[in-house]
């Protein structure tokens, strides 16, 4: 009998979790395999922690670990695969936008069709705001021109992973997490399930529009070295721009006697220049700070307690 994980990152979800709980157990009813719940509570601020305790103590499938501080999804994520010992494994949201009656098709396409991950997109965004989707859209379009790694627009977490891929995602240890892109880059067989956006059934979401467009740099930076490449030809360009300027106004001095007229074309020039050095130190910046935390080898999370250490 194949044993099933199921990782479910928890942030102050309160609200959510009896409601997950309920639906979940709903499934595993249903499925004939061994399951194991393993709810990472990522720093929570709410009764997130004293609820999963609570199922615990009445449901000995249900296992959890307790950061000491909120890490971030990518690093609950990561702790969550780390725990798991079941043969298969998925990542699951507890707000049910990850719709847990989609497992036994998941599962089954594994079985049967020899598949070694099978993930889930959304094909419509119903829900959220018009600019969000918008810019998530033009994300993954520039995304995957400039990266060798392919990315699903639209693609969820919520996958069914075989033992032996979940295996090559944990030697990807690195500080700076971007698992929708280590997902495309282990490689093996994959399947996609579309569905239609399913909206949270209680709280609200952790994801503000900064936090995504922080998560995009996150994805650009970790995936492809192009915005580096840019910077270099951009910078070759206003060279010889600059070149052919410094002809143009030798001549029109030498010819007409007035080397100080266009002084306002000179300045916007300056101004615009300017900018795109600053613009370009800052993305040079940010590849550089990643390399900065990199090299400090501190841990992805910390572990304050787990079901068998609960306090």
């Amino acid at each position: 009998m194949k044993k099933i994980s199921i990782i479910i990152s928890c942030y102050n979800e309160e609200e959510s979790l009896p409601l997950f709980y309920e639906e979940m157990n709903k499934i595993m009813k249903k499925m004939k395999n061994e399951f194991e719940l393993i709810f990472v509570n990522d720093g929570s601020k709410d009764n997130t922690l004293e609820i999963i305790k609570e199922l615990s103590k009445k449901d000995t499938r249900v296992r959890f670990v307790s950061f000491s501080r909120n890490f971030g999804k990518e690093a609950a994520m990561l702790a969550g695969l780390d725990y798991s010992i079941g043969d298969y494994v998925t990542l699951m949201d507890a707000d049910l936008q990850d719709p847990p009656k989609m497992l036994p098709e998941m599962l089954r396409y594994i079985e049967e069709e020899n598949y070694d991950c099978v993930g889930t997109r959304r094909v419509t965004r119903k829900g959220e705001p018009p600019i969000r989707s918008f810019f998530a859209r033009m994300f993954y379009k520039i995304i995957n021109k400039m990266s060798k790694v392919e990315m699903v627009d639209g693609a969820r977490d919520y996958r069914l992973m075989t033992r032996q891929m979940v295996n090559s995602i944990l030697e990807c240890r690195e500080y700076n997490r971007y698992s929708k892109g280590l997902w495309s880059f282990v490689g093996y067989k994959t399947k996609w399930l579309e569905f239609e956006n399913v909206e949270r059934v209680a709280g609200e979401t952790k994801w503000s529009f900064w936090k995504l467009f922080k998560y995009a740099i996150e994805g650009i930076v970790a995936f492809t070295t192009v915005p580096l490449t840019i910077a270099a030809f951009l910078g070759i360009l206003l060279c010889v721009i600059a070149f052919l300027f410094i002809i143009i106004i030798i001549s029109k001095t030498l010819i007409w006697g007035d080397p100080v007229d266009g002084w306002p074309s000179l300045a916007c020039i300056i101004i615009f220049v300017s900018g795109i050095q600053l613009f370009f130190m800052g993305i040079f910046g940010e590849y550089l700070s990643k390399t900065y935390l990199e090299s400090k080898k501190r841990p992805i999370y910390i572990v304050k307690e787990t079901e068998k250490t609960k306090k």
